[in-house]
């Protein structure tokens, strides 16, 4: 994992599950562990209804719309919220969405690898790009 993700070997990041098929990062950082979520044209994947199957920000934001959350400013750990961040590459296109364990921690389902705890830039790069958008909604 530390190939691809090279920011990992100066982290503190550890596995927190197995490898599986059953579901990706988006899923994940929306609580989803049976069913893969992507905005794919082709009806494939899980997504919401009423919102545009395309790898946009909008259509990202709104599947967390859909869910309870509200765009906020940061990713810093507010008490009485949970958090998730949107990453993206320079073009904008959404590549990944991990979700806030506490304030150093967050957590992300690496494709069909493992999930992980990791800091909030331990996936910037190539792959992931950056986190670009964070949204938040009260703790159920």
């Amino acid at each position: 994992m530390e190939t691809f993700f090279p920011m990992l070997q100066s982290s503190a990041y550890k596995v927190t599950s197995p490898a599986t098929i059953e579901y990706n990062c988006i899923a994940w950082a929306a609580g989803d562990t049976e069913t893969w979520w992507w905005p794919d044209p082709f009806d494939q994947y899980f997504w919401p209804s009423g919102i545009l199957r395309e790898e946009t920000m909008d259509a990202f934001v709104k599947a967390f719309e859909f869910l309870g959350y509200t765009i906020c400013r940061d990713a810093n750990c507010e008490t009485g919220y949970e958090k998730v961040a949107i990453y993206a590459k320079i073009d904008g296109r959404p590549t990944h969405a991990a979700r806030q364990i506490d304030s150093e921690k967050w957590t992300s389902k690496i494709g069909s690898l493992e999930d992980i705890e990791h800091g909030i830039n331990s996936l910037s790069g190539d792959i992931y790009g950056e986190p670009i958008v964070y949204m938040k909604r009260p703790k159920r």
